[in-house]
């Protein structure tokens, strides 16, 4: 059992990662992101494939087919994939030529630019374009 100083010192102790968690979400409101926006954003991540989309396009911008050959999957299996994505506000879009080539939102979250920072390096590099 807890003498009375005891339990106040463990009291005070629970009480500090709330305030911490509390100030972190101060942070958050504060960059426009909602608890929906943030759960939309993490179910979309929470895809091996689009995380896996993410992790690639951390490295460099490309394109569907160069996305399609890294995966080992088609090409409207990627668009379906970037599709969403783009509608979330995680990619952006830029014309070369004939080519799309996607790259992450440049103006995202703090929560996101924190699941960018730990993502890990994809391996297998694009040399050449799947495209040309």
């Amino acid at each position: 059992m807890f003498t009375d100083h005891e339990l106040v010192n463990e009291v005070n102790m629970m009480k500090k990662p709330i305030q911490i968690l509390a100030e972190d979400a101060a942070c958050d409101s504060m960059d426009g992101a909602s608890i929906d926006d943030m759960a939309a954003c993490l179910k979309l991540l929470g895809d091996r494939t689009r995380l896996t989309i993410i992790a690639l396009l951390k490295q460099s911008p490309l394109c569907v087919c160069d996305i399609a050959a890294a995966l080992g999957t088609s090409q409207p299996n990627v668009s379906q994939h970037l599709k969403k994505m783009k509608a979330a506000g995680l990619l952006e879009e830029h014309r070369k030529g004939q080519w799309i080539y996607y790259s992450i939102c440049e103006q995202n979250t703090l929560y996101l630019q924190a699941i960018l920072a730990e993502l890990p390096s994809i391996g297998a590099s694009i040399n050449q374009s799947a495209c040309e």
